[in-house]
């Protein structure tokens, strides 16, 4: 299908000429390892991976059109969080083996997907963010704490848009609340169909681990024993996967924790790319990057 057109056009108003139309993910393009509940609305991703939570909105998005999201479950243990972003790629004409397991890499090394990291920081149980798309061709994110960030630019605007939100690391649920576009001809605003009041996060589905600073089952934990493990027998530090011998103490640009300082700079100097996600971590020379 040539890039661009789609039988996914707008949907009908069907609350009125001012409605946006509704707004869940794309039922035929989910990560491997989630699944949808709430109409469609919500989307949640296997715990025991950090990966295959690639989703999509169900219809094209307008420039300037707000979706409005709320974080549902968090677990500490993995590192990175929720990425957003745009393609023009109809979700619903790629391959079998579509989606891949990431936003960045898989798809944003190839024309027509955007995609950006959003801070960790940022993405907590009951955390609402919105992102969108200006004119120009760049993605804002919104954050609970109400400031904006450019997280990146050159999306093309001059195709329909269909939204990517991929679950990863940190954040393993999220809740579609809507979407809003104000219309500055007729001073309006613009919504998604209404959608019922959703219920509250409860924050015992998360593992806080981090924030409460104390040792959590790791995936392989839960997977390997159903009984619980003497807190005593957890060793909470994480070794590099270069050396695996000193403890990971880098954070690199794309959020993973994976190596020492040693390896860090071995790996920034000879390679260039995080060795879990393939993302770029060269700086420039006003940036080391390499984060204790």
């Amino acid at each position: 299908m040539e890039i661009g057109r789609s039988t996914e056009m707008y949907p009908p108003n069907i609350c009125g000429r001012h409605c946006l139309g509704p707004l869940s993910f794309h039922k035929g393009a989910l990560g491997t390892d989630v699944w949808l509940s709430l109409g469609g609305r919500r989307v949640e991703r296997d715990r025991e991976t950090f990966q295959n939570g690639l989703t999509f909105s169900s219809r094209p998005i307008r420039v300037q059109e707000k979706i409005h999201l709320r974080v549902e479950c968090c677990d500490q243990h993995w590192h990175g969080a929720l990425r957003l972003g745009f393609t023009i790629i109809p979700p619903s004409s790629s391959g079998p083996l579509f989606p891949p397991a990431m936003a960045i890499p898989d798809l944003t090394t190839t024309y027509g997907y955007w995609a950006s990291i959003v801070p960790s920081s940022l993405i907590m149980p009951g955390a609402e963010l919105r992102f969108w798309v200006t004119p120009r061709g760049m993605l804002v994110y919104e954050g609970p704490n109400g400031l904006r960030y450019k997280l990146l630019k050159g999306v093309d605007v001059t195709r329909p848009l269909w939204a990517m939100i991929d679950v990863y690391g940190q954040t393993r649920a999220v809740l579609l609340l809507g979407s809003k576009k104000k219309d500055l001809l007729k001073l309006r605003i613009r919504r998604s169909c209404p959608v019922p009041p959703p219920p509250s996060v409860s924050h015992r589905d998360s593992c806080m681990c981090v924030n409460e600073d104390h040792p959590c089952r790791t995936p392989q934990d839960y997977r390997l024993s159903a009984d619980p493990i003497p807190t005593t027998q957890i060793d909470h530090s994480i070794d590099c996967v270069v050396c695996l011998s000193a403890r990971a103490s880098v954070v690199l640009p794309c959020a993973h924790r994976c190596l020492c300082l040693r390896c860090a700079q071995r790996v920034k100097a000879e390679f260039g790319n995080c060795p879990l996600c393939r993302q770029s971590i060269r700086y420039s020379d006003e940036d080391r990057g390499i984060k204790s």
